[in-house]
């Protein structure tokens, strides 16, 4: 079924609005600015992503104990109402899904989280999310963004990849990749 998805400026940034098309085989996809009303939703969504790749890795209270999620919470708080953040939510079925916090600060233009729920993947609801990362990119005329990726974490590497992005060194353990923006 085709989907349209749409993300609109968060409030007071003038930023013009995006809109993103693709074909799903789920139902029917809107990309939002998140409110500070979803944070419960979007720490759930983080913890059980973040669970799936740092298992094994690293001692679970360090991804998924209420220490992280009080960090995930204010994090995303934070970036909600910060000048230089944007955080898109998927939504499908009224219900989060995904989000994504893009950092818009000169130097420092970054995707900084990139979550999709574990029992969702492969719906195209990470490409979805990423083509609104992208149009909001584009926005804001940026050339180049960057991510860092959990190493052992080949699932998202690869996703990324499929995406455009490309290794472009190493941070402890984790990856760096660079996204040159295409024109709109």
């Amino acid at each position: 079924m085709a989907a349209i998805v749409t993300c609109g400026p968060r409030p007071g940034t003038g930023r013009p609005r995006g809109r993103v098309q693709g074909s799903m085989d789920t139902a029917s996809v809107t990309i939002r600015d998140a409110h500070p009303d979803d944070l419960d939703d979007i720490a759930d969504v983080h913890r059980r992503a973040r669970a799936t790749y740092y298992a094994g890795h690293l001692p679970e209270e360090e991804y998924d104990g209420p220490d992280e999620l009080g960090r995930c919470r204010a994090g995303t708080e934070r970036a909600i109402g910060a000048a230089d953040r944007r955080v898109l939510c998927a939504l499908r079925e009224g219900r989060i899904v995904a989000f994504a916090v893009l950092g818009f600060r000169p130097g420092d233009e970054k995707l900084y989280q990139f979550h999709v729920d574990p029992d969702l993947w492969r719906a195209g609801l990470g490409s979805a999310l990423h083509g609104a990362c992208v149009t909001a990119w584009q926005d804001a005329a940026l050339e180049t963004v960057r991510l860092d990726v959990f190493a052992p974490n080949r699932r998202a590497r690869a996703f990324y990849a499929r995406q455009g992005w490309v290794a472009d060194g190493h941070a402890d353990d984790h990856v760096t990749m660079a996204l040159r923006v295409p024109t709109a």
